[in-house]
C-alpha cells in the first residue's frame, strides 16, 4: 500500500489498522464510485475534495443536488478564497454567462457543435431528434459562430427562424459556402409551411431555455464568466452547485452537460504543451451518467494524458445502459467505458441487481452477500497502485474534518459573485440590446428575402 497522497479511509485486519491512500499518477487513471443513498459515497467525494483544495489542487465538482458544495465550501482556506468560482443557476441576482458556442480554433468549434446536438439527444427522446434536426442545428450554430463581433449564443437558435433581419444580418458574417448555401439556397425554397414547422420543432427543444428568465440570463450571455482552460491550468476551485430543486431538473441536466463538455474541450486544448506541463485538474461528478454524453468514452480513455482526472459516482449500474431506439437491447457503452477506462472502483451498499456484476469485479475476495451487507461508510476497493490494480479489501472512511466554517463560506460565496457574476439589470440589458442586432437590415444577402 501507499505510505502517501491522498488519504481514502483505513483498513482494519486482525487488530492493524493502515491507512489507504492513492497516489497521484493512480489517479489520472480515475475512480468510479457506486453506492445506494446514505450509505457513504458523497462523504468520501467530501474528504477528498477537501484534502485536493487544501492540497492547493485545482478541482471542479458538479453536484445535482447542493450539498456536497456546500460543505465542501465551508472548508475552503482562506488563503484560497480567491481561487474559487461557485455557479450557483438559482442565484437570479448576480447571474454567471456560460456559452457553448463560445470556441477557440476550428477543431473547437466541430467538437462544440458536436457535443451540443449530443446534449440535446441526451435531454429528449431519440425519435424526438432525428437526422433534420442535427442538420438544421448544425448550421444554425455555425452561422451564429461565425460573428467574431456579437458571438452567438444557444438562445439565439429560434429567433434565426423567427427574425428574419437578424437571420440576414448573421448570414452576411458567413464565409463558409456550405453553410451560405443553407441559407440562400436551400432555407430559401423551404415553404412556409415546412419553415414553420421546422421552427416548432427547434422551439420545443431551445425555447424552453430561452423563455425560461434564470436560463435566459445564463445562456444568453455571449462571454462566459470564466475560462475554462485557465480554470485548470491555475488549479482554480470550480463549483457547480446544480440543486435540482431550486434550478429544475432538465435545466439542471443541460448546464451539468455544458460544463462537463466546456472541461473536456478545455483539457484537449492542452495538446498545445508538453504534457509534463499540464497541471492535474480533479472533476468529481455525483449522478454523472446525467452530465456526459457519448463522448465520455474519450474523456475516460485520453484524460489522462491531458490531466483531467476523473472521480464518478453514481446508484445503479443501470443508469450506464439505455435501451437503443427503436429496439429492446441494451446500449451499454457508456458503462463499458466505466468499467474498461477506470483505475479504482469503490463499492459501498449496492442492491442485489448491481451486486451481480460487482462481484465479478471483486472476486474471489468478495461475493455478491457482502456487496449487499456492507455497514453505512464501509466499501470494498480495488486499488489502483502503481498502475496495477490491487486485490480488493474493505475500506472504511473517515468523518469529514472537523473546523467547517459557515461564515467563510459566506464571504467565499459573496466574493465569487462579485468577481464573476454580473447584475440581473445589466445582463438583460445586453440581451435586449442583441435583440437590435440586423436592424436595419444588413443588405447584400442573396436568395433571403425579408418579410414584410
Amino acid at each position: 500500500m501507499p505510505a502517501s497522497g491522498l488519504l481514502l479511509g483505513r483498513n482494519l485486519y486482525r487488530g492493524t489498522e493502515t491507512k489507504i491512500y492513492i497516489e497521484q499518477d493512480d489517479r489520472r487513471r480515475h475512480a468510479y464510485v457506486i453506492g445506494r443513498t446514505g450509505t457513504g459515497k458523497t462523504e468520501l467525494m467530501k474528504n477528498m475534495a477537501i484534502q485536493d483544495i487544501r492540497n492547493g489542487e485545482g478541482i471542479c465538482i458538479v453536484d445535482p443536488h447542493g450539498d456536497l458544495v456546500e460543505d465542501v465550501l465551508r472548508y475552503i482556506p482562506k488563503e484560497r478564497a480567491d481561487d474559487v468560482i461557485l455557479f450557483e443557476p438559482f442565484d437570479m441576482e448576480r447571474p454567471l454567462g456560460l456559452n457553448m458556442l463560445e470556441v477557440k480554433g476550428p477543431e473547437q468549434k466541430d467538437f462544440a457543435i458536436q457535443e451540443m446536438i449530443a446534449i440535446f439527444y441526451k435531454l429528449f427522446p431519440p425519435e424526438m431528434i432525428g437526422p433534420m434536426f442535427e442538420h438544421n442545428m448544425r448550421n444554425v450554430m455555425l452561422t451564429l459562430m461565425e460573428d467574431v463581433q456579437y458571438p452567438g449564443t444557444i438562445a439565439e437558435i429560434p429567433r434565426m427562424f423567427t427574425d428574419t433581419d437578424f437571420q440576414r444580418y448573421k448570414v452576411s458574417k458567413v464565409k463558409d459556402p456550405i453553410v451560405r448555401a443553407f441559407w440562400e439556397k436551400e432555407m430559401a425554397k423551404t415553404s412556409d409551411f415546412h419553415k414553420s414547422e421546422m421552427l416548432g420543432y427547434l422551439i420545443s427543444k431551445v425555447g424552453r431555455f430561452v423563455e425560461n428568465e434564470m436560463m435566459r440570463n445564463i445562456i444568453g450571455q455571449p462571454t462566459s464568466a470564466f475560462d475554462f482552460r485557465k480554470t485548470m491550468d491555475e488549479g482554480k476551485i470550480l463549483l457547480i452547485n446544480l440543486s435540482k430543486g431550486k434550478t429544475g431538473e432538465v435545466n439542471a441536466k443541460l448546464l451539468g452537460l455544458i460544463v462537463v463538455s466546456k472541461l473536456q474541450m478545455a483539457a484537449m486544448s492542452r495538446a498545445d504543451v508538453a504534457e509534463e506541463q499540464r497541471r492535474d485538474f480533479y472533476l468529481y461528478v455525483d449522478e454523472f451518467q446525467n452530465f456526459v454524453t457519448d463522448s465520455f468514452a474519450t474523456i475516460l480513455s485520453e484524460a489522462r494524458k491531458y490531466r483531467l482526472n476523473l472521480i464518478m459516482a453514481h446508484q445503479f449500474i443501470s443508469q450506464l445502459s439505455v435501451e437503443k431506439e427503436g429496439t429492446s437491447t441494451m446500449d451499454t457503452r457508456m458503462r463499458d467505458a466505466v468499467f474498461g477506462n477506470t483505475g479504482t472502483m469503490i463499492s459501498f451498499r449496492i442492491g442485489v441487481e448491481d451486486a451481480e456484476v460487482m462481484a465479478k469485479e471483486f472476486a474471489p475476495i468478495f461475493n455478491e452477500f457482502d456487496m449487499v451487507n456492507i455497514d453505512r461508510f464501509n466499501a470494498y476497493v480495488k486499488l489502483m497502485i502503481k498502475g496495477t490494480a490491487s486485490r480488493p479489501f474493505n475500506m472504511e472512511t473517515y468523518p469529514k474534518p472537523s473546523g467547517g466554517s459557515v461564515e467563510v463560506a459566506g464571504v467565499i460565496r459573496n466574493l465569487s459573485r462579485l468577481k464573476y457574476g454580473r447584475t440581473r439589470s445589466e445582463v438583460q440589458a445586453e440581451i435586449l440590446d442583441r435583440t437590435k442586432l440586423g436592424s436595419p437590415a444588413v443588405s447584400g444577402v442573396v436568395g433571403i428575402e425579408k418579410t414584410a
